[in-house]
């Protein structure tokens, strides 16, 4: 019996996400940010693909980022896994392309969104935060030698996300 109802809370969270990825959907296409794009990736409604502008006066600008979004069958009460696929040079992404960020971990809330999540992380490319890295050694440079990181952020820009 357990397992009976384990398998029907299984199937309603599953519904439940599906309405609510199908609504983010709809409205992201309605009325999309200005700097981002998100979709899925073929016929899979909880696998999604965006793309992010870098923002302007960054050294990310002229950028075009890929990100890859997995949405939880219990979404929207558990968050979504967001990733990276465009190498970046940033001192809260990594090398796999994990994000440092509070909304993707315990500052989750069901009231956000898809667009919610993209826009914030647009904004670490404006306002990094070093003071709490997923690779301290770009934060260290962040901190102590701007004009270098800009450069090297810059370079990378150019060599990855062009």
């Amino acid at each position: 019996m357990i397992r009976a109802s384990s398998r029907l809370m299984t199937v309603k969270d599953r519904l439940t996400a599906l309405d609510g990825i199908s609504k983010e959907l709809l409205e992201l296409q309605r009325d999309p940010p200005s700097c981002c794009s998100a979709g899925p990736i073929g016929n899979d409604i909880f696998k999604w693909e965006a793309k992010i502008i870098g923002p302007p006066d960054t050294p990310y600008s002229g950028g075009v980022f890929s990100l890859d979004i997995r949405f939880p069958t219990d979404y929207p009460f558990k968050p979504p896994k967001v990733m990276f696929i465009t190498n970046i040079y940033h001192p809260n992404i990594n090398d796999r392309g994990n994000i440092c960020l509070d909304i993707l971990k315990e500052n989750w809330s069901p009231a956000l969104n898809i667009s919610n999540v993209l826009l914030s992380i647009t904004s670490i490319f404006t306002d990094p935060n070093p003071d709490d890295p997923l690779v301290p050694e770009i934060a260290q440079e962040y901190k102590h030698n701007r004009a270098r990181y800009e450069a090297t952020a810059r370079e990378w820009t150019r060599k990855f996300a062009s």
